[in-house]
């Protein structure tokens, strides 16, 4: 099983002890963070499987994060399976999980000081989040600072989180490689998730429609931005136990909506309500 740390002191004399360990026989000493809010399930697994290929000391943090959850969201109910976690963490070879508690994080019960998401951060799940993605940085953040790895592993399925926490690196100019995972899906293409779990057999159907979508928004890419969108459109709306949040494409580079007579490579962004569980998703669109 993976030894589980649980202090910021342990973790980082763990750390230099591993280290150190490493160095005295010719081995890697590259470190690699997989940051993860726990309720582990394949998506994750490919992340730890990709660290394993950057570096030979790999750590993965467990933390539900309280900054990242708004009032009225499912702080609660977010699922902690730390157990089974440690399981399927030990499948893998994973040494060391850093799990520590909300205090030790956050000592005063809450951060004064805060990474704040700028302009994007308030936009797509910003907007239906608010102060979701700041609580997000802010974690990323003191993960990093407490850890500093020399590269970090995040999947594609956030991807609104990835393209901040990749902006927050470059104007903090923070010593660490941001590696991202491509989505890993279902069978029915439904983007793995810690809360899928909480859909029943119909909704999990259902759900489904937002992958659908996407692949034929893919197709019509070719007619531009509004052909895109109303191919994925027709897909979504059709499914009545799918609400649908929003759906845009935007510029890869900048994270706005393109304009109806862009072309270039492109992103739709995906987030819709299926039952009482909240869902996103994304691909990537040529718009030649």
């Amino acid at each position: 099983m993976p030894e589980v740390i649980g202090t910021i002191d342990d973790l980082r004399n763990r750390l230099g002890e591993t280290r150190d360990r490493a160095a005295m026989v010719g081995g890697d000493t590259r470190v690699v963070l997989i940051p993860t809010m726990g309720a582990l399930h394949d998506g994750h697994m490919a992340l730890i499987r990709r660290a394993k290929q950057l570096g030979d000391i790999v750590f993965v943090s467990i933390f539900v994060n309280p900054l990242q959850f708004g009032v009225g969201e499912d702080l609660d109910r977010y699922p902690r399976t730390l157990d089974a976690d440690l399981h399927a963490l030990a499948a893998e070879g994973v040494p060391f999980v850093f799990a520590p508690s909300a205090r030790e994080m956050y000592p005063a019960g809450t951060n004064d000081t805060r990474v704040v998401a700028g302009p994007v951060g308030s936009l797509y799940e910003g907007a239906a989040r608010p102060g979701h993605f700041d609580g997000m940085l802010t974690v990323v953040a003191k993960l990093l600072n407490i850890v500093m790895p020399d590269a970090a592993v995040f999947g594609q399925k956030d991807a609104q989180q990835v393209f901040l926490v990749q902006s927050m690196v470059a104007d903090l100019n923070v010593r660490v490689a941001i590696e991202v995972v491509p989505t890993v899906r279902e069978t029915s293409g439904l983007a793995l998730s810690s809360r899928n779990r909480n859909l029943d057999p119909a909704e999990l159907e259902a759900a489904a429609a937002l992958y659908a979508g996407l692949t034929k928004a893919q197709l019509a890419a070719a007619d531009g931005p509004q052909a895109a969108l109303a191919a994925a459109h027709a897909i979504i709306d059709a499914q009545p136990l799918v609400k649908l949040d929003y759906l845009v494409v935007v510029h890869p580079q900048t994270y706005r909506s393109v304009e109806p007579d862009y072309r270039g490579p492109a992103r739709m962004l995906v987030a819709a309500i299926v039952g009482s569980t909240r869902l996103i998703d994304n691909f990537s669109l040529d718009l030649a």
